[in-house]
């Protein structure tokens, strides 16, 4: 099989500390893989995902990504978009519009803007980008029983009932007490069984679950997020489970503030940050998901 030599950038992502975020491969030029040969690569990169860029088909894109797990491809995710658009800066590109990026993907074309410095260095550099329409779906009684009796000892808050959105990545979305109670709960056994079977039958990958930190703690909210689906792991910071949040918050009128901040991967020693920022209280506005990036690996990759 012939082979060639193509860029390629490892990022960690939602963090400016290397190591403390979600870490993502990115293959720059990869028009004429198969799909079939980009699962097979991201299967080998073992990353939770793994972006392949290629000229963008709408005029109005700067550039086209495909993202793939260790299993499936997504039509969307926010790791990937943001540290796709950073690996594309770094790499010495030139947006169409300054300050701003359109990623064509597989839910469409997603607008990113930069905040301050976009190279992702520890100075707070970073670049977010508009969350992507989220359907929203409550569960029934029936449902939030079983959930609550799989999550316990940690205790849900039914202030806010769960959720299931999907934003091209679909999540349940469950509010707990606080942020300790994120870590309440081990998921193991019959408990984590359950779960799982839960997951599959509202359609969602897994379950994002949150709680508030008390005032002058290190972010607004804590979040975890175990998929139960063809993976079966904790993600260690996750921009599409914050899109849906944000989403969410805003669509019961639930926001804790124009701007707040998520703190995600405490659990598996990182450290990520998610800034989430409200153009307006409309429905129509955008959400802003953001968080710095920086370039762990630069070299190349035969492909």
């Amino acid at each position: 099989m012939s082979s060639r030599t193509v860029q390629f950038k490892q990022v960690d992502v939602f963090t400016a500390v290397p190591f403390k975020g979600n870490p993502l491969a990115v293959i720059f030029d990869a028009e004429g893989l198969t799909a079939e040969r980009m699962q097979e690569i991201a299967r080998w990169t073992n990353l939770s995902e793994t972006a392949f860029l290629l000229p963008p088909t709408d005029p109005r894109a700067d550039y086209r990504v495909r993202i793939f797990t260790t299993a499936v491809e997504l039509p969307f995710a926010g790791h990937p978009t943001l540290g796709s658009a950073h690996a594309l800066i770094d790499a010495g590109y030139t947006p169409k519009t300054p300050g701003r990026l359109v990623q064509e993907c597989g839910v469409g074309l997603v607008e990113l803007a930069q905040r301050g410095d976009a190279n992702g260095d520890a100075d707070g550099g970073e670049w977010a980008f508009a969350a992507p329409p989220a359907t929203i779906a409550p569960l029934s009684d029936a449902q939030c029983e079983r959930l609550a009796a799989a999550l316990a000892p940690a205790v849900i808050d039914f202030s806010s009932p769960p959720a299931a959105l999907d934003n091209g990545v679909p999540w349940l979305v469950v509010r707990v007490k606080d942020a300790a109670q994120c870590f309440a709960t081990s998921l193991q056994g019959a408990a984590r069984e359950s779960l799982a079977a839960l997951v599959a039958e509202v359609g969602t990958h897994g379950i994002a679950m949150y709680g508030p930190h008390e005032a002058g703690g290190p972010a607004t909210f804590e979040l975890r997020v175990i998929l139960l689906g063809a993976e079966n792991i904790e993600d260690p910071v996750t921009g599409s489970a914050n899109a849906a949040l944000a989403t969410l918050l805003r669509a019961r009128d639930q926001r804790p503030g124009q701007r707040f901040t998520v703190r995600q991967g405490t659990a598996l020693g990182r450290d990520g940050r998610v800034s989430i920022e409200y153009d307006d209280a409309a429905d129509g506005a955008p959400i802003w998901i953001g968080g710095a990036s920086v370039t762990v690996i630069d070299g190349t990759f035969r492909i």
